[in-house]
C-alpha cells in the first residue's frame, strides 16, 4: 500500500498550463501503476491518464489526449501530470491513485485501485 498526496492545482486562465504532482510514500511506489482521475462539479469521477508500473506504457482519455502528459520519476517517488491548453471543462478535483504492479487497460478503471490521494483542485476560467 502506498500513501499519495497531490499538489500543483490552482486557478488558471483558459489556454494556460499547470503541472500536478502525485508524491507517494512507501517502497511499493516504483512497482505501482499510477493513474489520474478527476471529478468536475456535478459530474462523476472520470479517468484522465495513467502510467504503468514499468513506465513503459501510458494511457489517456480522449478528452485530454494531445494536451496532457503523464510521467513518472521513481527516484523522487513522484508522478506528474503536465496539463497544457487547459479548457474550462477541465475544471475538477484531480486525484491520483495507485495499484501495485498495475498495467494495461485496467488502469482506466477506478475500481482497480486501492490507494487514493485527497485530491487537488484545478479551476480553469474562461
Amino acid at each position: 500500500q502506498v500513501q499519495l498526496a497531490e499538489s500543483g492545482g490552482g486557478l488558471v486562465q483558459a489556454g494556460g498550463s499547470l503541472r500536478l504532482s502525485c508524491v507517494a510514500s512507501g517502497p511499493a511506489f516504483s512497482r505501482s501503476g499510477i493513474a489520474w482521475f478527476r471529478q468536475g462539479p456535478g459530474k462523476t469521477r472520470e479517468f484522465v491518464a495513467a502510467v504503468s508500473w514499468t513506465g513503459g506504457s501510458t494511457y489517456y482519455a480522449d478528452s485530454v489526449k494531445g494536451r496532457f502528459t503523464i510521467s513518472r520519476d521513481n527516484a523522487k517517488n513522484t508522478v506528474y501530470l503536465q496539463m497544457n491548453s487547459l479548457k474550462p471543462e477541465d475544471t475538477a478535483v484531480y486525484y491520483c491513485a495507485a495499484k501495485f504492479m498495475g498495467t494495461g487497460e485496467y488502469l482506466r478503471d477506478q475500481s482497480y485501485f486501492g490507494s487514493w490521494g485527497q485530491g487537488t483542485q484545478v479551476t480553469v476560467s474562461s
